[in-house]
């Protein structure tokens, strides 16, 4: 992916006028839209890397709606969703909610309603994705670590003073203080605050 992908807008609904209606509104506002006539062509030509959000019809022949929502989960891409439906169904709109739906938007679709929910799902994604990226980079520092510094990294995380260490690897204080400075030297840290917030965003 480039790294100047543009923010997308995935449309799906089976009803071209629909389809044609909402991309019209959506690049009014802005937006760069992809559009597609069902579940499975937005599927196949979806990339995961690209940032942005789907707008999707409950209602869709072949694979509905909930079906495209819970495949992108059992493949761990976490595309915020906005459901559209021709009418309500309390439960459909419960399940999607419960599986991290934007929002539920009854047809005709009002459009600050719209533009809301898009702009938080384009908030959310872009919130996930700088969490996902920091969390790339802190694992790419414990990998940078030696096998003993890691000991050391997970000693300081749970608290232990560096003679507690010490006695607990089987070595002495001086070698434990030589082997926490390089650690936090490589963990970019200066205190064990920071040090305890990046270990716990890198298990987030």
């Amino acid at each position: 992916m480039s790294d100047t992908a543009a923010v997308t807008v995935f449309l799906i609904d089976d009803d071209e006028a629909v389809l044609k209606a909402l991309k019209r509104l959506l690049g009014a506002f802005g937006h760069h839209v992809e559009a597609h006539t069902s579940a499975e062509a937005f599927l196949e030509l979806h990339d995961p890397e690209v940032p942005g959000c789907a707008i999707v019809d409950l209602g869709l022949p072949g694979m509905d709606g909930l079906a495209v929502q819970e495949l992108l989960l059992a493949e761990s891409v976490e595309r915020p969703i906005i459901f559209l439906t021709g009418q309500a169904d309390i439960p459909a709109t419960v399940r999607a909610m419960k599986a991290g739906a934007i929002d539920f938007l009854t047809k005709p679709v009002n459009a600050a309603s719209l533009m809301a929910a898009v702009a938080t799902a384009i908030e959310r994604d872009a919130g996930a994705r700088q969490a996902g990226e920091e969390r790339r980079q802190i694992e790419q520092r414990i990998a940078s670590l030696t096998a003993r510094e890691r000991e050391v990294l997970t000693c300081v995380v749970a608290g232990r003073l560096n003679k507690q260490i010490a006695a607990e690897l089987g070595t002495v204080e001086k070698t434990i203080k030589v082997h926490r400075g390089r650690m936090m030297e490589k963990m970019g840290v200066r205190t064990v605050a920071d040090l305890v917030r990046m270990s716990a965003a890198a298990h987030h």
